[in-house]
């Protein structure tokens, strides 16, 4: 299980990143394409998805450092480590499709990577354990069905570069 748990944080932290670079690929690109006159960085449906992206990427980073903070103070962690796999993950399917309707016909291309990122989305949602899977575990810690077991090593105390380096001279 502890293996398990360190994979699922780096699972999503990967989907966090397919999050990122699927709102920054749709940035760019519809500051640059143009439809009826008009960048389609003008339409509103553009923009909602390009917004529902950053939102879905602060969510996901935010619930992603809050593990690894919880994981390097050697505090419990699974129910938000899981949390974490399991909202990023499914986010990162929802942008990486939002970002090839932005690209429309271009998204399916090798022209432009977001077709790439739907394609690598779908594998973390299965990694370390399904989205069926990790909704079943959080709805039993939320329910009292299942309990949150300590952190079975911590890591050594953090201390800023300086001071190691101190230390060490």
């Amino acid at each position: 299980m502890f293996a398990l748990e360190q994979g699922r944080y780096t699972v999503a932290a990967g989907a966090t990143g397919v999050i990122r670079a699927s709102r920054d690929a749709s940035v760019s690109y519809a500051l640059q394409r143009e439809t009826f006159g008009t960048k389609i960085a003008n339409h509103q449906l553009v923009k909602q998805k390009i917004a529902e992206m950053e939102a879905d990427y602060q969510m996901a980073h935010l619930l992603w450092l809050r593990a690894g903070y919880l994981k390097n103070t050697g505090q419990a962690n699974a129910r938000a480590t899981s949390l974490a796999k399991w909202q990023a993950t499914v986010r990162s399917e929802k942008a990486a499709s939002m970002a090839i309707e932005v690209h429309g016909a271009n998204g399916y291309s090798n022209d432009y990577p977001v077709e790439r990122y739907l394609r690598n989305c779908k594998a973390a949602i299965i990694y370390e354990g399904t989205r069926d899977i990790h909704t079943l575990m959080q709805a039993d810690w939320a329910l009292g069905l299942k309990s949150e077991k300590s952190a079975r090593k911590g890591l050594p105390p953090w201390s800023p570069p300086d001071a190691r380096v101190a230390a060490v001279d």
